[in-house]
């Protein structure tokens, strides 16, 4: 049998426990990340973006909507239904400190090479 031997790790573990994991799931962070750029962006805007089919799209939607940092109107422009989706005040909290959190992984990582 073959063990590794444990190598000392001089990673502080906190910031990696500390990320947000409805951002961070690979579909919902690009949301984020489109609509921390943007005041507001319409559903397909978003899916053809993204290339997400729509049943996809609307469940991290929602997701993000039940934790408070997405916020969706639905409205008429030309008779046609418009979706838009906007990030909420808690929602550019959140992922900014997303994404200092982000920073401080990278940080370290420098600083152990």
């Amino acid at each position: 049998m073959f063990y590794r031997k444990a190598r000392e790790c001089d990673v502080n573990p906190k910031p990696f426990l500390q990320l947000d994991r409805v951002i961070h799931e690979k579909g919902r962070l690009p949301i984020m990340s489109l609509l921390a750029a943007a005041p507001e962006l319409s559903f397909t805007d978003l899916r053809d973006t993204l290339k997400m089919t729509d049943g996809n799209l609307s469940m991290h939607i929602k997701t993000l909507q039940e934790a408070g940092f997405v916020s969706v109107t639905k409205s008429f422009r030309q008779q046609r239904p418009l979706t838009t989706c906007a990030l909420t005040a808690a929602g550019r909290r959140a992922f900014a400190e997303y994404i200092d959190l982000l920073e401080e992984i990278v940080r370290q990582a420098k600083e152990t090479k």
